[in-house]
């Protein structure tokens, strides 16, 4: 795989073009921020980790008939993908209270709903990521009543196959976040990655978080976090 030219450089990633103009290089950093980048870090190995985790849920979703960016991972730390048309939304899936959503409304954590939510913030770091509705988002052209209505059912079926699946692993899958985009076609495919970094895992039996909350809270045994979800997952032993 040719690593071309360096086009964006996020928190958590690279993005590098390569020999094919429809695909994308990504490249996952060991590089950990919380609070919209105000404490930062580094989870040794977390590039590496987040990569084939992400490579995992991808390719599960697929035989699901889930359509997603993902097209080959070319080293541990580098993931090809279908170049997309990104929406600039951050769609948010919660199946229990954690988070900001316990903050907002005073919710105490681990209260389960009796259906899961779906959220809509707009993806803007110098805004500092603002929740909106579907009125909002229609208003500001950020998406047609059509596509948020598909992106919303997306999300919903998404969350309804991998909560199943981790209830298998003895993981809870408390909220995630989720980025669609099109591909040249136009149809809507589903983006971004799916690790600890955008995801809220809890052990089933002990309710011990097994995810980024453990570097946001000061939690301690980060990286412990991501190998057993690694493990979990995977079975991999690292």
């Amino acid at each position: 795989m040719t690593k071309g030219k360096q086009l964006y450089e996020g928190k958590a990633k690279i993005m590098y073009e390569t020999g094919n103009p429809d695909e994308l290089l990504v490249y996952y950093k060991d590089d950990a921020t919380a609070g919209n980048g105000a404490k930062k870090g580094t989870i040794a190995d977390k590039g590496i980790m987040n990569n084939k985790m992400t490579a995992f849920f991808f390719e599960y979703l697929e035989k699901q008939g889930i359509a997603t960016h993902y097209v080959s991972m070319p080293s541990e730390r580098e993931m090809v993908v279908k170049k997309l048309t990104m929406f600039p939304l951050e769609v948010v899936m919660r199946n229990v209270a954690a988070g900001s959503f316990s903050k907002r409304y005073g919710v105490e954590e681990g209260k389960v709903f009796a259906s899961p939510t779906v959220e809509l913030f707009l993806k803007d770091d110098a805004l500092n990521d603002p929740m909106l509705n579907s009125y909002d988002a229609l208003a500001l052209g950020l998406a047609t009543k059509e596509e948020i209505a598909e992106i919303e059912r997306l999300g919903l079926k998404i969350n309804d196959i991998l909560k199943n699946f981790l209830k298998e692993k003895k993981v809870d899958l408390i909220d995630f976040k989720l980025e669609f985009g099109k591909d040249s076609s136009g149809k809507i495919i589903l983006g971004d990655e799916i690790s600890p970094d955008n995801c809220r895992f809890w052990d089933s039996d002990t309710h011990e978080k097994l995810d980024k909350d453990r570097f946001r809270r000061d939690l301690g045994n980060v990286e412990g976090a991501y190998k057993e979800m690694l493990r979990r997952l995977t079975g991999e032993e690292r």
